[in-house]
């Protein structure tokens, strides 16, 4: 797990030095082990390293194949690369490392850019041809690893945060009007290629693209997700043992492939309790685990450490507990908004960053339960979708959008009053062929779309600005796809993830198990008072946020005469929304 970046020049002056060390400056908290840059005529490429595998100096990038032709910069991690190497040493190619990076470059010096379709993994790459002058990079199937670009008449710009791509100077940083109505409709989620800047763009997950010397792009789909039934039809019994055997796959590789050691981040939830079962069901001894609490507001608790405890007695795990005051929260708040990529208004952000911080100190990959709700159907929503009349539009859009085109209209100012975006975007998600049922198409969209850009992205953004490593078993792409297929009702059973309960069963105690679904507990900023509704009031309130004009001053008033009253269908605090935006905006613009 790393940071990288690069550039193109498509004019005759390579990519400035300058340009490179303040690209690097901003992904360098991604990898805090070892940078590197490498040029070649009109290429420049960079990495910052977090070593996982093979540890020595051999798995140093940016890093040239044997012949010298492809060199890569890479972030993530290849599950099968063992496999793959394998192949590749008996097709008569030669390694001079251990890594999965030089797996990727010589697989791409095999087969191209069909290369992406036989890696198993999270990663974002790029390599260079030297020989055909030509750039390739490249995305996930589920967009765990992020990857940034900006083209400008002069080059193309990559990198794994849009703050590396602004340290170039070259980027339009006005709104985009479109991503403006997607952060505020779909909470938070800007689906890419769009951003919420003109001029900063996002590869799409299971997406690869050629970038010419000319300026031309070619972009190209690899993967996609089908959520239709099987041909030959299963019981509740088959499907529970399917998808039992393929987590247990997916943890398996999760903790097989490092040289480091592997934590988990226990929450107390059912998804993360799950993971510590099943790693000790695969052999795996005093697993370390971590989890953190803040302090209780009258209203709720701030920690769930009476189900994480549990989950740790059972399993006999090195577990670490960290108790955050709430001053602490908001004095951090800065520094978390400064490690996001976009803005993020998921108030756990801020529990992850400050975990992470303490969790870094012990390891340096952990895995975490983030895409189990999304893939198994955890959230409240989902029943609500399916109970409900109208379009397939409607239905979704009445039981999960912050605001409707009418509010959209209302909260902004007059350059930012356009169409539906986010409307055109649902539609066109919901009436896929690659679905069986309205359900189906739901679950689709979500973990192909709305998971990558809120948790997930908040995931890693959160511990890699502390180089530490998450995995997301939940988010193999083959327990991803068995599980589309998958009948709904199913997933939906037992108030919802039905199937994983069925799983747990015997493996965790009940009491996790039967518990209401829970998040990140954080009282301090789940309640709109005191010290933090200063904070917003005086965000929306400044100067800036005035000059910025992106919120219409009628409607900010309203939420701060009625800082608890303004709340979207998934509970969250419009006035919260409003201010992180403008906050980070000022962070980073």
């Amino acid at each position: 797990m790393c940071g990288l970046f690069g550039a193109l020049s498509f004019t005759d002056q390579p990519v400035d030095a300058a340009v490179a060390e303040a690209m690097s400056a901003k992904v360098a908290r991604r990898g805090p082990d070892d940078e590197g840059l490498w040029r070649d005529g009109p290429m420049m490429l960079g990495h910052r390293r977090l070593s996982i595998i093979d540890l020595s100096e051999l798995g140093h990038q940016p890093m040239q194949d044997v012949s010298n032709r492809y060199s890569i910069v890479f972030n993530g991690t290849i599950y099968n690369y063992p496999e793959l190497r394998e192949q590749l040493i008996a097709a008569g190619y030669q390694f001079r490392s251990h890594s999965d990076t030089e797996v990727i470059i010589n697989a791409y010096a095999r087969w191209g850019e069909q290369c992406t379709e036989k890696l198993h993994g999270m990663f974002a790459f790029a390599i260079w041809d030297r020989q055909v002058q030509n750039l390739f990079i490249a995305r996930d199937r589920m967009g765990i690893k992020p990857l940034y670009y900006a083209q400008t008449k002069t080059g193309f710009y990559f990198a794994s945060n849009p703050q590396a791509l602004l340290a170039t100077g070259q980027c339009d940083t006005s709104i985009d009007p479109v991503g403006l109505h997607f952060q505020l409709s779909l909470h938070a989620v800007i689906p890419a290629p769009r951003t919420l800047l003109k001029g900063i763009r996002k590869c799409r997950p299971g997406y690869q693209m050629n970038i010419k010397l000319d300026g031309s792009v070619d972009e190209h789909q690899y993967w996609q997700l089908e959520a239709c039934r099987p041909v030959e039809a299963k019981n509740a019994d088959e499907w529970n043992h399917l998808i039992h055997d393929a987590l247990l796959e997916a943890v398996k590789r999760r903790i097989d492939i490092a040289d480091v050691p592997v934590g988990v981040l226990l929450s107390g939830g059912l998804d993360s309790s799950l993971l510590v079962a099943l790693l000790a069901e695969a052999g795996v001894n005093k697993i370390k685990t971590f989890s953190i609490g803040f302090e209780d507001q009258p209203e709720e608790k701030g920690n769930e450490f009476e189900f994480s405890d549990a989950v740790a007695q059972r399993y006999d795990t090195d577990h670490h507990k960290f108790l955050i005051p709430n001053a602490n929260v908001l004095e951090r708040l800065p520094e978390a908004v400064n490690a996001m990529a976009e803005p993020m208004v998921g108030q756990d952000a801020v529990a992850f960053y400050l975990l992470s911080e303490q969790v870094s100190k012990a390891v340096k990959v952990v895995q975490s339960g983030q895409g189990a709700d999304e893939v198994f159907a955890g959230y409240f929503w989902y029943d609500r979708m399916l109970a409900a009349s109208g379009s397939p539009l409607q239905r979704f859009a009445s039981n999960y959008v912050d605001r409707d085109h009418a509010e959209f209209r209302e909260t902004v100012t007059q350059p930012y009053r356009g169409e539906d975006h986010t409307s055109a975007l649902i539609q066109q998600a919901l009436e896929t062929e690659h679905a069986d049922t309205f359900m189906d198409a739901v679950l689709r969209f979500d973990v192909t779309t709305l998971v990558v850009d809120d948790p997930v992205k908040r995931v890693d953004n959160m511990t890699m600005a502390w180089g530490l490593e998450a995995r997301v078993p939940f988010l193999d792409h083959h327990l991803v796809e068995l599980a589309a297929s998958c009948p709904p009702e199913l997933k939906l059973k037992h108030q919802g993830k039905g199937v994983l309960k069925e799983i747990s069963r015997g493996l965790i105690p009940d009491a996790v198990i039967d518990r209401p679904k829970g998040y990140f507990p954080m009282p301090a900023l789940k309640f709109v008072r005191g010290d933090f509704y200063q904070f917003m009031a005086d965000t929306l309130n400044s100067q800036a946020s005035r000059e910025r004009g992106i919120f219409s001053q009628d409607y900010i008033d309203k939420l701060l005469r009625e800082p608890e009253q303004h709340f979207t269908r998934l509970n969250g605090s419009k006035l919260w929304h409003s201010a992180l935006l403008e906050y980070w905006l000022q962070q980073h613009i």
